[in-house]
């Protein structure tokens, strides 16, 4: 079997059928920050075939502390096409799909908005998403379309990259996002499962604060890099062991 130069290290590894298998994989990632974007980015250098990039935003000069696209040179543009820029570079034989959109089912509905954003034809979907309403509609479309999903907890205000863990959603704790996606999943009748990336570190306490926002905009809070590139790592770790059949350490 014929493997990429740039994937040889990795056969070494998983063996060339997981190399052979992965190019054949399609993952879609929503959400394209701190940890999206890094998990993106291990996905295409771990010889995934197709991946669908799914942001709205454009970079911001903030990202730079921990987004793989952002740089001084690529602030004000779309994420989705930055990253699929740099992910081409990466692996040209890769299918780079950039959607420039903000995933919501509030208008169309669970199943038709799937549809429109194709989860229908994805093997994986990484959930690196902020907003919490998207988030739970997310997980219910993959749910509903019996997609892999694996999903991101709140990686703001946390500093020790060790206290990363995964777990299911129902048995995850000290982590206030998961707190929240469980309350909001029980509100809306929902029962399955899928493994989730959390830490476990008591949020980080600071008096720092940004004074001046923009009316509507969220409070902002800090992160950084080594704790979100992390997440994203470890999610594209978790796709990469169930191609290869290693789901947990052997």
């Amino acid at each position: 079997m014929n493997i990429n130069p740039g994937f040889q290290r990795l056969a070494l590894l998983t063996g060339s059928g997981t190399v052979a298998a992965l190019s054949q994989t399609r993952v879609h990632v929503f959400g394209l920050g701190g940890v999206g974007s890094w998990c993106a980015e291990a996905l295409v250098r771990s010889g995934v075939g197709n991946i669908t990039l799914i942001d709205f935003d454009k970079v911001d000069i903030s990202n730079i502390n921990r987004q793989v696209e952002a740089t001084s040179r690529t602030i004000g543009g779309l994420k989705t096409e930055v990253l699929a820029k740099r992910l081409k570079e990466i692996n040209p034989d890769c299918v780079v799909n950039p959607v420039s959109t903000f995933f919501s089912c509030r208008d169309e509905g669970i199943e038709k908005t799937a549809i429109n954003f194709s989860i229908p034809g994805a093997d994986y979907i990484i959930d690196a998403i902020d907003s919490i309403e998207s988030k739970l509609d997310l997980i219910e479309s993959a749910s509903r379309f019996n997609k892999t999903l694996y999903s991101s907890m709140g990686m703001a205000r946390k500093l020790d990259p060790t206290r990363l863990r995964t777990a299911d959603i129902w048995k995850t704790s000290g982590c206030p996002l998961a707190r929240r996606v469980r309350e909001g999943l029980r509100k809306r009748g929902f029962q399955g499962n899928f493994t989730v990336v959390f830490s476990d570190e008591h949020p980080q306490e600071t008096d720092e604060h940004i004074s001046e926002r923009p009316e509507g905009i969220k409070a902002v809070m800090g992160s950084v890099v080594t704790v979100t590139a992390t997440a994203g790592m470890i999610l594209a770790s978790l796709v990469i062991r169930d191609v290869s059949g290693r789901r947990h350490n052997e």
